[in-house]
Order: structure tokens, then sequence, then C-alpha cells
């Protein structure tokens, strides 16, 4: 009887070779590339004299560089305004187009943001290895996918020969059963698991995602959970298929079409952990005891239900943990024991690969319909994660509840993700972010990130200060 899991059965087949001291050479279905991790890969290309191996297995657009003020696109290239980044731009249009890459470039319907748009536009789909310069590639295994980040060298390696030399990792499961409360979202989910495990929790490992929580959670929302399974310390996240993922698959533009979707998808339900699988390591949770979360400090571990406090240094149980607290509380300016609904917010912003999907825009347009942005916050932005998303959320009207709210609507890009484009936090700004790191520095030198869900962040942008969003619901419980 079989024992494999899910991890299992997609490494079994594309492995290419085994060798000896562990290392292994599996085979890439699908490579998304984009502008930051691409240059060199493509320089080393033109040196060595090579091409692609296998064109149509690319697909590339532009995210973490370019603008996303509507004014600045408009210009195209031309109009962004570092040098650096219009350069990286420019260079990825110019590598596309004389390698013969398919490129959604930066205008173009279909561009967004790599996690976004590769689902969105079935380029990623059940059983691929998918693989791209970037670290949350883990995103795509929400599909059950094997898809992880790879380095600039790597992305020269698959782009000469469509294998990735690798190693095989453990198998995780964490399994997350119950019901989820009123106002407790995806995000939340991922962010009690990684306060719960650490951000060394995951490492060495995949982590299958199992439980009725996932099972009720739509394919959008285990997207958001499989993002961040980086920041447990896996580099892989994965859902196994169910009917939900197989209707999210149907009809979209690189997916296979009628007989031969319905052969893949016969194919697809068999990527499910059989039932006496093994797990190195297995993980626990009740989803009904998780309230909304909100990180207080520099790591993605250190998160408090919104209900409790930021946590002391003199609490702490060892030294090396009562210094990493002291130094984050330093970094953030806050005062230990405070409770975390306290802490007043200069920006919100609204995006990433983590939350910045069709579903991630609705949930904050219900929370600020007919409200106001307080007249604290100095910016509050919301950004689609691709041009389909956009194009959708201005359909339905959610562009004119933000821009009605006092929020600031812009084009599809990374925005204020990471400081990579002009969209950054200034020294000492506090931010009620729906992105998915809050090291120092990520989001701008000196800024301060409060991770959170779309809703909390909406919340907050009304407000001024972290809130539990169940105040806009009159569900506490």
């Amino acid at each position: 009887m079989s024992q494999t899991t899910v991890y299992d059965k997609l490494w079994n087949s594309h492995l290419v070779k085994q060798n000896a001291d562990g290392s292994a050479l599996i085979y890439i279905d699908r490579h998304i590339l984009h502008e930051v991790t691409s240059p060199q890969a493509f320089e080393g290309l033109r040196i060595a004299g090579r091409k692609p191996w296998r064109l149509d297995t690319n697909l590339a657009t532009p995210d973490h560089n370019i603008s996303t003020d509507p004014a600045e696109r408009a210009a195209g290239v031309a109009g962004i305004p570092d040098n650096t980044s219009r350069i990286q731009v420019q260079t990825l249009d110019d590598n596309c187009d004389h390698f013969g890459i398919k490129e959604f470039k930066m205008n173009e319907m279909g561009q967004g943001i790599v996690h976004v748009m590769g689902p969105e536009l079935g380029a990623t789909m059940p059983g691929l290895t998918v693989v791209c310069g970037d670290s949350h590639t883990a995103t795509h295994g929400a599909l059950a996918c094997l898809a992880h980040g790879i380095g600039t060298s790597e992305v020269e390696h698959v782009l000469a020969s469509q294998c990735l030399v690798t190693k095989k990792m453990k198998n995780m499961r964490v399994t997350v059963d119950g019901i989820l409360g009123v106002g407790v979202t995806p995000k939340d989910v991922v962010l009690a698991i990684i306060a719960k495990i650490g951000t060394a929790g995951g490492n060495g490992h995949a982590i299958e995602f199992a439980g009725s929580v996932f099972r009720d959670m739509s394919i959008e929302g285990r997207m958001t959970v499989c993002n961040m399974a980086i920041e447990a310390g896996a580099r892989v996240g994965l859902v196994a298929v169910d009917e939900k993922t197989i209707e999210y698959c149907r009809g979209r533009k690189f997916m296979p079409a009628g007989e031969s979707f319905e052969k893949a998808a016969e194919y697809w339900r068999t990527l499910v952990s059989d039932t006496d699988a093994f797990f190195d390591t297995e993980v626990h949770m009740n989803g009904s005891e998780i309230a909304p979360q909100v990180s207080w400090g520099t790591s993605p571990e250190m998160v408090v239900p919104v209900t409790g406090h930021i946590p002391r240094v003199e609490d702490q149980t060892d030294a090396v943990k009562q210094k990493g607290v002291e130094r984050a509380l330093e970094y953030m300016g806050l005062e230990g024991g405070a409770p975390i609904s306290s802490v007043a917010v200069d920006r919100v912003f609204i995006g990433s690969c983590t939350n910045s999907r069709i579903e991630d825009m609705r949930a904050a347009a219900a929370v600020v319909e007919g409200r106001t942005v307080s007249n604290s916050i100095k910016q509050a932005l919301v950004v689609p994660g691709s041009q389909m998303v956009k194009e959708q959320a201005e359909a339905e009207g959610l562009d004119k509840i933000f821009i009605e709210a006092g929020l600031d609507w812009r084009e599809p890009g990374c925005s204020m993700c990471l400081a990579m484009n002009a969209d950054k936090l200034g020294a000492g700004e506090h931010c009620a972010s729906t992105s998915n790191r809050n090291f120092e520095g990520r989001q701008g030198n000196g800024g301060r990130t409060h991770l959170m869900s779309p809703e909390m962040a909406a919340a907050a942008a009304i407000t001024g200060h972290i809130v539990d969003v169940r105040e806009f619901t009159g569900d506490q419980s």
C-alpha cells in the first residue's frame, strides 16, 4: 500500500537523477521571471552562447521595481522615477524580446505580481514544478504544485537546461481543524501558525496544510497561507487537490480545455496524501481558537492576537529571547506590556503577493465602505496584484469605495511590500501592512511594519491605530 505524501508524489514524478551525496536533478515545468533576479541570468546565457531550452515553459512580468502611481505608469517605462529601477524593467523587456520569452509588459493586461498573475492566467496548474527567482514562489503550492524560489544562478540553470539541482526536503503537515470565527482570515491563520512554530519551525521541510480550515478556505485564501510558509522557515507550502482546485483552474488562459482538461483533472485528483502517508513532523491547531493577529516586532513570529499585549523583555524565559525582544521593541519604538491596539499607524498598505487578490480587495472595501480614513493617516495605499484584479475590482466598483473613503487606488505591482520602488516608509513610521515580512527596513529604512489581514489594515486606516476589526462587525467572541 502506498504511503506517499503530495510532496513525495510531486518529487517522484519530476526526479531526473538522484545523486549519492543527497543532491538531485529535477525537471521544471514552469519558470516565471521578473526584473530583479533575471538580468544576470540572461547575461550568463549570452556569455555562454546558450539559449533557453524550452521557450514555452517561461513566462515573465515586471513587478518589484515598477511604479504604482497612475500618472507615472501612464508614461510607461520612462515614467519610473528611479534610474536603477527603470533600467531593470527595460532590461527585462529587452531580454524577453531578444530570447523570445513571453512577457506581460508593464501596462499590458496580464501583467502583475508574479505570484498573482501566474495562477490567474492558468500558467500555474496542479502537478507542476514551478520556480521563480523569488522566495514567495511557495504561493503556487495552493494549487498542489511543487513550487519554490530559486537564486539568480539557478534562474540561469533552469533557463538553459529546464532542470534544477536541489535536495529533497522532509515532510511536515500542519493540520488546522475547527471553524474560524468572524473576522478571522487566512492571513490570521498563517500568522498564528508562525507564532506557534517560529520562523525556523519549518526549516528543511515542505509543509502541507491540511484539516477542515483549509478545506473550507478559498483557493485565494490558500495562496495567502502557502505564500507565508516561507516565513515559517519552509521552502515549500502546499495544499492537496480537491474539487475547489479543479474548478478554480477551469477555463483559465493557459489551462487545457475540453477533454484535455478533464483528463488532466483526473490526474490532479490523485494529488492528495495517502491515508497512511508518513510526515516527519506534525503540528495540530484549533482554528476556532484563532483571533485576528497582528505583528508587533521585526520577525513574522513576533505576533499577538489583536486583543493581546506587546511582550515585555522581563517576561522572556531565556537570555536570547530577552535580547531579541529588547532589540525589536527598540527598533519598533514600542513599550512592552502595552495593548497592541494602542499602537498608532502612519501609513496603511493593502497589497503584495500575500493579499492583493480580488477577494482581498472585496474584504477591505467592505470594511471601509461608508467610512472615512482617519486624519492622522499620512497615506493609505490599495494596490491590486494584477491588471486582471484591477479590472475586476473596478468593474465591481471597489475602486470608487476606496477612493471615496480616502484611500489611494493604485496600479498593479509589488509596491510597499519592499523598498525597491517609490512606495516606501519613512524612518520611524508605523505601517499597517498586508505584506509578508516585517524585518528591519523591509518597507523602507527605519520603517516599522505591522503585518495583518486586509480587513484589519482597512480598519486601521479608518481608526488611525491598530484595532480589532470585529469592532466593526459587533462580534468579538
